[in-house]
């Protein structure tokens, strides 16, 4: 009897729209205030920008490694391939290592800013807090136990409602009056020096975890149509759309609420539509807030749960991952274990304390070692080899390279430490896995 297979179902469309409700969930609505405090000044749109900048940049190592190996697992796969037999297992072990770790606070922190933009609607106790946001954690595992060609389908429509949802705050600003304006003011007082540098590299983190998720579809690799054409193009149509959406969205707010109140305020955007279209505006806001965080959870969860099955899979991972289920050809264990990691980590953690452990955990192996990664593989095989090739090479891979350390050394002291002890523990797991399966190979001689 032949064992079930991951299918080509996801459209170019449904693809797209996997990669930007990942991209957009509760992060620009909760960092908006925090990017605004963290630059101090009208110039806090650079950090939008610079987060747009890596994204694109970074976009393009992920299309060549995407469109050339779409399989299920993304960076699993291009870690093995990037650093050959020598090094291949381990920088893939380490991968799946971290994601094992770091999915899940992803998952929790869009759960818990779910909760958190409840609260305008109806303010909650700490306990209900987290209930509310274990409980969509929940309710997102049930919505994905299901084939993929109806996820593709729901993904479509959660879409909608974040194109809405930004459309909405977007047109509210500029029928304001004064839109233009933060545009027009956002150099002024600027000082190019170190002070200015530091703060741009600390708003860059949270402008960074706003973006994160243009990579999405490269998880879901065996299951794109066509994937040669239509990965590097969900990527960059995702990037750019957003970008636009992000922007437009940061001068819209700040056209409207000063400087002041948008460094305080835990509700931004629903202040702000508040004070251009009333409290009861203000509650259909943040309600479609909270299906853009929703759909987010929806998308990462997806995304992820394909990694520990295809690490399974190819025998570098506990092989109950590997399991699909029997008539609905999905990798269900995997989604659940990940799913109950993430209910647990969003009752014990708040949104705040996991943006910056999230990022630190995977700039290391996932972003900054898959750069190099390619450019060992480019030495290899040669730039033929790749079924999409980015312009300038090898120009954005190291340009890539130094922004994310850059931001690496941004997300400070007690993160960076964090990082590599959590990559210091993989080592030494792959080391002890090795070992046992040395003595297991032996003892069947």
């Amino acid at each position: 009897m032949s064992q079930p297979q991951l299918s080509r179902r996801i459209s170019l469309l449904q693809a797209t729209a996997i990669n930007m409700t990942d991209m957009v969930g509760i992060g620009p609505f909760v960092v908006l205030s925090v990017v605004a405090e963290a630059m101090n000044g009208p110039w806090f749109l650079y950090a939008w920008l610079a987060g747009a900048v890596l994204s694109f940049t970074d976009g393009m190592i992920w299309s060549e490694l995407g469109a050339t190996f779409p399989e299920a697992g993304g960076s699993y796969n291009f870690l093995k391939e990037g650093f050959g037999p020598k090094w291949g297992k381990l920088m893939s072990f380490l991968f799946v290592w971290q994601t094992m770790i770091q999915a899940p606070l992803v998952i929790a922190s869009a759960a818990i800013g779910f909760a958190q933009y409840f609260g305008y609607i109806m303010p909650l106790t700490t306990v209900e807090s987290k209930l509310l946001s274990g409980g969509v954690v929940i309710l997102i595992v049930l919505l994905l136990y299901r084939n993929i060609e109806t996820i593709g389908k729901i993904s479509v429509l959660l879409w909608c409602g974040v194109l809405v949802t930004m459309v909405w705050i977007i047109s509210g600003g500029m029928l304001h009056g004064n839109f233009l304006a933060p545009v027009k003011h956002m150099n002024d007082g600027l000082q190019l020096n170190h002070a200015f540098a530091a703060a741009l590299g600390f708003a860059s983190v949270k402008t960074m975890y706003s973006y994160l998720g243009y990579y999405n579809v490269c998880h879901l690799g065996g299951e794109i149509k066509n994937p040669e054409k239509n990965i590097p193009r969900s990527m960059f149509i995702s990037i750019g759309g957003i970008a636009v959406l992000y922007l437009l969205m940061n001068i819209s707010v700040a056209s409207v609420l000063p400087l002041e109140k948008i460094t305080k305020s835990q509700f931004v955007v629903s202040e702000f539509i508040q004070e251009i279209a009333g409290p009861g505006a203000a509650t259909l806001a943040t309600v479609l807030i909270l299906w853009v965080a929703f759909a987010s959870v929806f998308s990462a969860t997806l995304g992820y749960s394909r990694i520990p099955y295809a690490a399974a899979k190819d025998g570098a991972f506990f092989s109950i991952f590997a399991k699909l289920h029997p008539s609905k050809n999905f990798p269900y264990i995997s989604l659940l274990f990940l799913g109950g990691i993430a209910f647990v980590f969003s009752l014990l953690f708040k949104i705040k304390e996991v943006i910056n452990a999230i990022l630190a955990m995977r700039i290391l192996i996932q972003f900054i070692a898959q750069a190099i990664g390619l450019l060992l593989l480019s030495r290899k095989k040669g730039r033929s080899f790749f079924k999409w090739r980015m312009p300038l090479y090898p120009f954005p891979v190291l340009l890539a390279i130094v922004i994310w350390a850059g931001i690496f050394y941004s997300t400070g002291p007690y993160m960076m430490l964090s990082g590599v002890a959590v990559t210091v523990a993989g080592i030494i797991a792959y080391v002890i896995k090795q070992q046992i399966n040395k003595r297991s190979t032996t003892g069947k001689m």
